[in-house]
């Protein structure tokens, strides 16, 4: 018979080496223009972490799901996730919210992707015709929302929260589908893969594109940069080499991201609606100042983010 303390030393050992590592929670939209942490999430799930990898076996990965940023952004900081994907005006929001102090911006994650979809019977095709029409978006004050209203002041027309020359209804994305084949939409500024699905299943035509705009970055809270610095940085480091990945291996990625959002809402997502919301996107980790201080700008013009601070700090590699 084997003696009790070696019995007590078995059933230890791998519980202490499991208290050991070190967890890193992440943050990320079940989206395809959040593949980086869909693929992450989905190899965590079927053992083919690519972030595991990369980091180690002494680092446990846990991936969190968001609707929507400023979701993402409150679990920031309630400390509830480290680090998360997510568009770049909730990413503003929440570091002019906190003075500075919470947020960092690591590197981009998505380009493009998002686009104005009208009805393809070729009812509106003009900026004029807008007037008196009323324009669904994703969330009040979120990137694609604050997009529209500077298009259509830029157009000459009078925009408020509330009225002026177009309705601007912000609306949550699966509700925009069905209002826009009833009619009830006259159009829709939002992101894939919506306009892919705007397009496929209600008849929609994009009117403007936006290839060039940021849609998805990576960010972290300055209380984990400040923690873990080496972590992050590897973490940074990972998510570049899968970014890298995704570019050279397109077919193979956009695979594992359509498996991936399947598994993650429980229903077959169509390979055509995943094509068809790729050739929109370009996945990227380049990231820039100027192009922040160009949304703030465009922000302000419509009346959000009064209380801006210059951005100095947001791209730091220093808590």
């Amino acid at each position: 018979m084997k003696p009790l303390y070696f019995l007590i030393l078995t059933l230890l050992v791998p519980v202490l080496a499991a208290a050991e590592k070190t967890v890193i929670r992440v943050g990320y939209f079940p989206n395809v223009t959040h593949a980086q942490g869909v693929i992450g999430s989905h190899g965590t799930r079927d053992g083919r972490g690519w972030f595991e990898q990369q980091l180690g076996p002494d680092v446990t990965v846990q991936w969190f799901p968001f609707n929507a940023g400023p979701s993402a952004m409150e679990a920031i900081f309630a400390g509830s996730i480290d680090l998360t994907y997510v568009g770049p005006n909730p990413a503003l929001n929440a570091y002019i919210r906190s003075r500075g102090d919470e947020i960092r911006v690591l590197a981009g994650a998505a380009q493009g992707g998002a686009a104005l979809v009208v009805p393809g019977s070729g009812k509106i095709s003009t900026p004029a015709q807008f007037k008196g029409l009323r324009l669904g978006t994703p969330q009040l004050g979120n990137t694609q929302d604050v997009a529209a209203r500077a298009w259509l002041a830029a157009q000459g027309f009078r925009i408020t929260l509330t009225g002026g020359d177009v309705f601007v209804l912000p609306t949550a994305n699966p509700d925009q589908l069905g209002l826009f084949q009833q009619g009830r939409l006259d159009a829709v500024w939002t992101v894939e893969p919506w306009v892919s699905r705007l397009e496929l299943e209600a008849g929609g035509k994009a009117l403007l594109e936006q290839p060039d705009a940021i849609t998805t970055i990576l960010v972290t809270s300055v209380k984990f940069l400040r923690t873990q610095p080496a972590l992050v940085a590897k973490f940074k480091a990972a998510h570049l080499g899968l970014t890298d990945w995704i570019n050279a291996h397109p077919d193979e990625a956009r695979e594992r991201v359509r498996a991936g959002l399947s598994a993650e809402t429980k229903r077959e997502i169509s390979a055509v609606l995943v094509a068809s919301a790729w050739k929109r996107l370009t996945f990227t980790g380049e990231v820039a100042q100027p192009r922040f201080d160009a949304l703030v700008k465009e922000a302000q013009s419509v009346g959000f983010l009064r209380n801006a601070i210059p951005l100095d700090r947001l791209f730091s590699s220093q808590p």
